[in-house]
């Protein structure tokens, strides 16, 4: 499984912004993005990021993130 978060984290300066969403095109669907809560979490903890928004679908799913580069 790929680290969405992590290949988007790489491809940020310092503070910038970005969302975080599957991509079809990559094989991405909401229940494979499920696993980027616990990417993000891993990398907060790290002190790389900060998540500022997570959204979710009417069902609960997570089908996007916003994090923000720290380090």
């Amino acid at each position: 499984m790929r680290d969405m978060a992590r290949e988007v984290y790489e491809k940020m300066k310092l503070g910038s912004s970005a969302w975080i969403r599957p991509i079809a095109a990559k094989g991405d669907t909401i229940d494979n993005f499920q696993a980027v809560k616990e990417q993000v979490e891993r990398l907060a903890d790290e002190g790389l990021i900060a998540v500022s928004t997570i959204k979710r679908q009417a069902d609960g799913l997570i089908d996007s993130v916003r994090i923000r580069r720290l380090a």
